[in-house]
């Protein structure tokens, strides 16, 4: 799939942009797979990591690691630079179902 598709899903999609040697991105990394067990299909959660996709990252003007951003029908419905706990992230997500 490729991700403007991704994007384009009716519900949200939360968006991890991520580096391998970052240690904040490591630290978001066990945040989201809890998250995801907390939203189950309501919305997904998808992993890119920047220094493999350089054009994508570049095109969204990802400037730092972690870059979270909610997608909602292609849309930037939130965007922010950093570590965030499970709680904020479901709360965002759930503004967007």
């Amino acid at each position: 799939m490729k991700f403007q598709e991704l994007i384009n899903q009716e519900k949200p999609v939360l968006v991890d942009f991520y580096a391998e040697w970052c240690g904040p991105c490591k630290q978001q990394a066990p945040i989201l797979e809890d998250l995801k067990g907390r939203i189950g299909d309501n919305a997904s959660i998808v992993k890119i990591d920047v220094d493999k996709n350089p054009q994508l990252a570049s095109k969204l003007g990802i400037r730092g690691v972690p870059t979270l951003i909610i997608f909602k029908e292609g849309k930037v419905a939130w965007r922010q630079s950093g570590v965030f706990p499970a709680d904020e992230l479901e709360r965002l997500l759930k503004e967007n179902y």
